[in-house]
């Protein structure tokens, strides 16, 4: 690779002492960069994008004017909506290559701006306002996902300014619908099938991956997503003739479900590791001490030690889900009247199934758990499996020097992800997506998905460093 597109580790040191210092607390030590990423942040989490009453055609145009007026054409963008919905918007800008390399297809910058819902009442602050106390940001999306989006908007219009000398495109992806599964307008998914054109690539940089902090805030590690679990939720259904509330029987809908449900939260799907995940513990057992190593190590061994399983399997709700299947009940709706016997009572269970395993295989496991024919058992949408990528060379060179040097001594891991990314749809169609992201949490993590999401202040404007190098690397 060119070395002339690559800052020296002198320079990388310098910029990196910048966004390590306490000082980018403050937005009078933000440097010009830096400054233009907090307005950008700003304004995407502020702009609503949750689908109840949110728009991401909205977002998507308020990313598409911050990029023409840093020199973007008409040409260079466009906001695709799907013709269901006017407020499902993506938007897709391209950086042409400047010395176009015929072999090398573009690298696809992929973010999602939609987010779960928020109830202001359910908050300590306005989950639509971000929010800056104490070190960290504080909203709806502050992590998940519009931290990236907005960095690779920020970086995007980086390039543009400073004429990035490259030999392939740059594509940035916007997209909606990342968070509902299933959903009728995933971005990704409808652009793979009506404007393939338009994000076709050969690698794309992804969510999914981020870095580890302890809890005094030193890194420990740098993630990097390559494979992720099968999304796939069930309906658990009991019905009864029902009755007056008066004269209560045995065969209760209610009960007959929750004694079901509770036969399946104390069941462990059997154990099995990938070529990801055996990786991630094969790293980690020589980066951990004591029992736990020893445990990391032990469940490597054939036959598996299976006190060292349990051990680590309750170590930590991320390491279960890497060792297993895993299905959890997530909601539940029972009854018709308070003085009837309900006639009806139903659950979602969502699981998250390893790769190489089938919907089919899980639901038959389910029903084995159940042990009851009256338990009807129905797959809720159809799941979308995709194969395990493999960990591209050229993309795990250049995360592993940029972490080195930006962090160093900190070791890139790989990861599967326990949760669903849209990478499923990009893998799928041979556009190998890899989670990577620069930002570091601390072992709470980000409470993605729930009450007062957060995002280490430090951690925006290292992943925007980090994602600007390692983005500018990838294109020569």
């Amino acid at each position: 690779m060119p070395t002339n597109t690559w800052k020296s580790p002198s320079t990388i040191a310098a910029v990196v002492l910048v966004a390590a210092s306490p000082l980018v607390a403050t937005a009078q030590n933000l440097n010009p960069e830096q400054k233009q990423l907090r307005s950008i942040y700003q304004e995407l989490v502020e702009i609503n994008t949750t689908n109840s009453v949110g728009s991401c055609t909205n977002a998507a145009k308020a990313m598409a004017a911050r990029l023409k007026k840093a020199g973007y054409s008409d040409a260079d963008m466009q906001i695709i909506v799907p013709a269901g919905d006017a407020r499902k918007g993506n938007l897709i800008a391209r950086l042409k290559a400047t010395d176009k390399d015929t072999n090398k297809k573009p690298l696809l910058l992929l973010a999602h701006i939609d987010v779960v819902e928020a109830k202001r009442e359910d908050w300590i602050r306005d989950p639509f306002k971000l929010v800056e106390e104490n070190g960290f940001f504080y909203a709806r999306g502050a992590s998940d996902d519009k931290a990236m989006a907005s960095v690779f908007v920020a970086n995007m219009i980086r390039y543009k300014q400073e004429k990035l000398k490259s030999k392939r495109d740059l594509i940035l992806a916007l997209t909606c619908d990342e968070e509902l599964v299933p959903a009728k307008y995933n971005g990704v998914e409808y652009l793979l099938k009506n404007h393939r054109n338009l994000i076709d690539a050969e690698l794309a940089l992804n969510e999914g991956g981020s870095g580890s902090l302890d809890k005094n805030g030193k890194p420990v590690r740098h993630g990097i997503q390559a494979g992720e679990k099968i999304f796939q939720s069930y309906s658990l259904e009991v019905t009864n003739t029902g009755g007056h509330s008066s004269v209560p029987r045995k065969d209760n809908a209610i009960y007959h479900l929750a004694d079901g449900l509770s036969r399946l939260g104390k069941f462990d799907f059997p154990f099995r590791l990938t070529a990801t995940t055996r990786g991630f513990f094969d790293t980690m057992s020589n980066l951990e001490s004591g029992q736990l190593a020893a445990d990391m190590k032990a469940i490597l061994r054939e036959p598996v030690d299976s006190d060292a399983l349990a051990r680590l399997s309750a170590t930590s709700p991320f390491y279960n889900a890497s060792l297993r299947t895993t299905c959890v009940a997530t909601m539940v709706n029972a009854g018709h009247a308070a003085n009837a016997l309900p006639q009806r009572a139903q659950a979602n269970v969502n699981c998250r199934i390893l790769p190489g395993e089938t919907v089919e295989q899980t639901q038959a496991t389910i029903n084995t758990v159940l042990a009851d024919s009256a338990i009807k058992v129905t797959p809720v949408g159809m799941a979308t499996a995709s194969p395990a990528q493999p960990l591209h060379p050229e993309l795990m060179k250049a995360v592993t020097d940029l972490t080195n040097q930006m962090w160093p001594g900190i070791p890139v891991v790989p990861t599967m992800s326990p949760g669903g990314t849209d990478g499923r749809f990009l893998n799928n169609a041979g556009i190998w997506t890899y989670g990577v992201s620069g930002m570091f949490h601390y072992p709470e993590g980000s409470n993605a998905h729930g009450l007062n999401e957060s995002l280490p202040v430090k951690s925006l404007y290292e992943g925007q460093q980090f994602l600007y190098e390692l983005a500018k690397r990838l294109s020569q």
